[in-house]
């Protein structure tokens, strides 16, 4: 007892003789309207932070050229990825630098300190009372509001490290960012006709009446499902803390759908039985129909105790054999708390993913162009999404059918996310459309004023998928019960089992996995269902239904993007 009493006197001692520097300053906010204060965290409660090292801007600059190279269709280097070694050999911040930070930890009395295997992230676990003491700042314990079993361990007030780590730690994660908890925007079954023009709506039976079924995705975007796959093919999705998936649930789908989609491997853990407390709706929802669209392909499911994109990014760059195409239905506002220090980190591991030919496809988003911030009337300006407004993954955003229960023509999903970044521009690979939409949608008459958005940034999304409430997604949950579930978390996995396919068929062909969608996506855009009716606004209720949004019209829009795979002409182009 006593060593360790001294031990933490030592620890306050020498990090009070330290010179502080404040990191991530543009952050001024510690708190979320969605997150309860519970306590203060100043003992022996864990907390789990990522150091991230600052790059070499000449390195970045490199890593950006070869990035565009390897990920451009039409260039001679396409396809010529990089094993996680030979990147770090590349790109690693210098080793001194990470060791500079590990020895520092371990004078400090942490002990739970590793590396990244790309070696530019230290991960650590370490006491409340040590972190608070380290970073010159407050801990406490935060509860969702509106998922009371989920709590997460944050700062509450600005965080510093001292000059000596500064100089090579660009910011430190998982310690201030409060995520947004996904929450299955559900759709009673009551609300749903019992009746549709087409059949494969009741695909599904009585359980699913009138829903989007996997019958109704495979005739609505042209693909079949597979008999077999490439050895080399695979593909996963993400979820995040209390998103596990249940087996039992699977089956009941399915049973229901005549489907045989499964899983291969979970990584990072999973606890089904607490899918019969909260249903793990968001996780069946992505897990149901990547692998009804995907199967036999080997499907993980990449499951992240955290809220962190940095640890998600490195635990997949870091696993044997990462799936090729991975889908995450997850994001937040640019504005939430996520500062420029931490986009450009998240765009460099984008990057290098990207490098090792992996394909990240992100949901765009479920509240239209005013994003989980909201509408303000008093500050009515849109609120762009991270990651989907990067440049270096594929956003995927949502669409209805045009008219219910019939396949044919879609619209924009009004609360399908799009728009333009605050932060970044735009980048070649769709200066051209981009442009094009801003000019056509002047002559139109339906270009928003220019005070919403940030017409000069990367637009999103890239594509689409049914994702409304028009016909909600058929979803098998809590150990027998079915409901419809809605949002652009249904639209991005269906579009990343489509380009899982579309690798397969590359591999089948002696290729190389496709890597960054992007460049092929806009070299290849008449293999896209245009979509050319809707608008994202997503009023909160009536009074609100003429405040501005994105207008989908013909060609590329921030609405839908391209519109929405067909399977059958992308077959051809791969």
């Amino acid at each position: 007892m006593l060593a360790i009493v001294l031990l933490t006197v030592f620890v306050c001692l020498s990090v009070v003789a330290a010179e502080f520097v404040r990191m991530e300053p543009s952050i001024n906010v510690f708190q979320s309207e969605n997150w309860k204060a519970e306590k203060v965290l100043a003992g022996d409660e864990p907390i789990s932070a990522i150091f991230a090292l600052k790059n070499d801007p000449a390195k970045l600059a490199e890593l950006e050229r070869e990035f565009w190279e390897i990920s451009d269709p039409k260039n001679k280097r396409y396809g010529q990825y990089y094993t996680l070694e030979q990147l770090r050999e590349k790109y690693a911040p210098p080793q001194a630098h990470a060791q500079k930070v590990v020895d520092y930890l371990k004078s400090q009395g942490v002990q739970n300190v590793q590396v990244s295997k790309v070696g530019d992230k230290i991960k650590v676990v370490m006491p409340a009372k040590v972190a608070s003491a380290m970073l010159n700042t407050e801990f406490a314990q935060f509860r969702s509001v509106l998922s009371d079993h989920v709590t997460i361990n944050r700062v509450t007030k600005p965080y510093h490290l001292p000059k000596e780590l500064s100089d090579v730690v660009l910011l430190v994660d998982d310690i201030v960012r409060f995520p947004a908890v996904r929450r299955p925007l559900s759709v009673p079954v009551e609300q749903q006709q019992t009746t549709s023009t087409d059949p494969q709506f009741n695909s599904c039976g009585s359980n699913c009446p009138a829903f989007t079924t996997p019958s109704v995705l495979e005739t609505a975007y042209s693909f079949s499902r597979l008999n077999s796959s490439n050895a080399k093919s695979s593909v996963s999705v993400a979820e995040f803390q209390g998103q596990y998936w249940d087996q039992t649930d699977l089956t009941n789908f399915n049973d229901a759908c005549g489907v045989t989609g499964s899983v291969a491997t979970t990584v990072g853990g999973n606890n089904p039985s607490l899918c019969s407390k909260t249903g793990c709706t968001e996780a069946m929802l992505d897990i149901e129909y990547i692998a009804a669209i995907t199967d036999p392909i080997p499907l993980t499911v990449l499951y992240s105790g955290t809220y962190s994109l940095l640890d998600f990014v490195d635990n997949l760059m870091a696993m044997t054999n990462p799936p090729w195409i991975n889908s995450v239905s997850y994001g937040n506002d640019e504005v939430q708390q996520t500062s420029t220090e931490y986009m450009q980190t998240c765009n460099t591991q984008f990057q290098l993913a990207g490098a090792m030919g992996l394909s990240i496809l992100f949901a765009s988003g479920d509240q239209g162009v005013w994003g989980r911030t909201g509408y303000s009337s008093s500050n009515p300006v849109f609120h762009p999404d991270f990651p989907a407004a990067s440049p270096y993954i594929t956003a995927v955003g949502g669409t209805n059918f045009v008219t219910k229960s019939t396949i044919g023509a879609e619209a924009a999903w009004n609360c399908g996310g799009g728009g333009f970044s605050n932060t970044f521009g735009i980048p070649s690979y769709q200066s051209t459309v981009v442009q094009e939409y801003l000019t056509k949608a002047a002559a139109a008459g339906v270009l928003p004023d220019s005070k919403y958005f940030n017409s000069t940034g990367r637009a999103y999304p890239d594509v689409a998928a049914l994702g409304g409430q028009t016909n909600a997604y058929c979803v098998a949950y809590k150990g027998g019960k079915y409901g419809g579930v809605a949002g652009t978390s249904a639209s991005c996995p269906v579009v990343a089992g489509i380009f899982a396919q579309l690798n397969d068929v590359r591999f089948n062909a002696g290729k190389s996995a496709m890597g960054f969608l992007n460049p092929f996506i806009y070299q290849n855009s008449d293999c896209f269902n245009d979509v050319s009716t809707g608008i994202n606004n997503c009023p909160s209720n009536a009074a609100q239904s003429g405040i501005p949004g994105f207008t989908a019209i013909a060609g590329w829009d921030p609405a839908t993007g391209f519109g929405s795979p067909n399977y059958a002409c992308l077959a051809t182009r791969v």
